[in-house]
């Protein structure tokens, strides 16, 4: 479905990076998105409105980190990390339910 364009994306469900701390989801599109359509798999990270933020810092600053590992017997394990860009629309305090998804 990803290459015939029916299904694009991919969002998990919710989590908390901790009890007390940020509420995000990821995000996957199979086939790429942006600079990487049709030759990539895009990962994306979404902070979402969360019972915390009261109490937490904003904007956003923490590494993300994304890791995949092959299931294959060869079980490589790609690794890739960002740090927020603070001026993003992605990493303020959140206005709405979630904020705009940032990725690699």
């Amino acid at each position: 479905d990803a290459q015939s364009e029916r299904q694009t994306s991919i969002y998990f469900p919710p989590f908390y990076s901790s009890p007390t701390g940020y509420r995000m989801r990821t995000g996957l599109y199979v086939n790429g998105d942006g600079n990487a359509r049709r030759t990539h798999m895009s990962l994306f990270f979404v902070l979402m409105r969360g019972s915390n933020d009261p109490i937490l810092k904003f904007p956003f600053t923490y590494k993300v980190t994304f890791c995949m590992y092959d299931q294959t017997p060869a079980q490589r394990r790609i690794t890739d990390s960002f740090r927020p860009d603070i001026r993003s629309n992605s990493f303020p305090r959140l206005r709405s339910d979630m904020n705009i998804a940032s990725g690699i």
